[in-house]
């Protein structure tokens, strides 16, 4: 092994098995995940100074919201990772697309499916859609967080080799040279930091202004996501989209980065419609 390598904690991806059933540390992360997003959301749905008197769910009606939330999250991320990750391999066989439980799951893809789903339960309940987006968005890093350590424990999506970086990492079926243990960059970046700024933007008004919060999580989440790919492996059978094959911070895009662009521009536009309707509204009070 390497100077400095730091040999993979050997971790069942096996949570619980009892007889032929299995849980796995992924399938739980999308459970707490949920939970967590369910838990904190009721907390902030029940607040009222947070919200100015904006209209938004009774905090009894979200146990309905996270069905929404949930299966859209499970169809949009299958979806988008047939199409944006390995359409080749599905054309040739479509019968694998409903096998999520060999893998396989876009969080961009997700990302559209919850809200889609939240739209939906928007519609039906007769509430703004840009309060469904900001409640939801505030919650969303939990279960990034989680996913990002279940991708961890599953020995997946590593970074690129790292020789002689002090806590890079080897491996298993990632080849002898140490690497940038980059899930547990992600679960910082997109989780725990993004999570902390999104608070922080909750509790200075941020839900008072439609919009606000769900236009600074998807600039967040971009930002984050695009500075995590240059220390992230490119999808195998993807690589990357221009250039060759670089070191980290050196170059090359990723299929991970193009698809935060949009992301960071609809974030961008939110933000700046939240920003003119509230001079809008300053403007006429005065």
């Amino acid at each position: 092994m390497p100077v400095f390598a730091i040999p993979f904690p050997v971790i069942d991806p096996v949570a619980l098995s009892i007889g032929p059933l299995t849980v796995k540390w992924y399938g739980l992360a999308y459970v707490a995940g949920l939970l967590g997003g369910w838990w904190y959301s009721r907390r902030l749905v029940s607040a009222d100074p947070l919200w100015a008197g904006r209209s938004r769910p009774k905090a009894e009606e979200l146990d309905d919201m996270i069905l929404f939330v949930a299966l859209g999250v499970v169809l949009g991320g299958r979806l988008g990772f047939v199409l944006f990750y390995d359409l080749q391999r599905y054309l040739s066989r479509p019968q694998d697309i409903i096998a999520i439980w060999q893998g396989g799951m876009s969080f961009h893809g997700g990302l559209l499916g919850a809200a889609t789903g939240l739209w939906l339960f928007a519609k039906r309940r007769g509430y703004p859609v840009l309060a469904m987006f900001d409640l939801a968005s505030a919650v969303v890093p939990i279960g990034l967080f989680l996913g990002r350590i279940a991708n961890f424990i599953n020995a997946e999506l590593w970074g690129r080799p790292a020789p002689g970086l002090p806590w890079g990492m080897v491996f298993p079926n990632a080849g002898p040279l140490p690497r940038h243990p980059s899930q547990l960059y992600e679960a910082f970046a997109e989780g725990l930091l993004l999570f902390i700024l999104l608070a922080l933007v909750v509790r200075l008004g941020g839900l008072k202004r439609p919009g606000l919060v769900a236009g600074v999580f998807g600039m967040g989440y971009a930002v984050a996501r695009i500075v995590c790919e240059f220390f992230r492996e490119p999808d195998p059978q993807l690589g990357f989209l221009f250039g060759g094959n670089v070191d980290a911070l050196s170059g090359g895009v990723t299929m991970g980065m193009l698809l935060s662009l949009p992301l960071f521009l609809a974030g961008l536009a939110l933000v700046l419609r939240a920003r003119r309707a509230h001079q809008t509204s300053a403007g006429s009070s005065a």
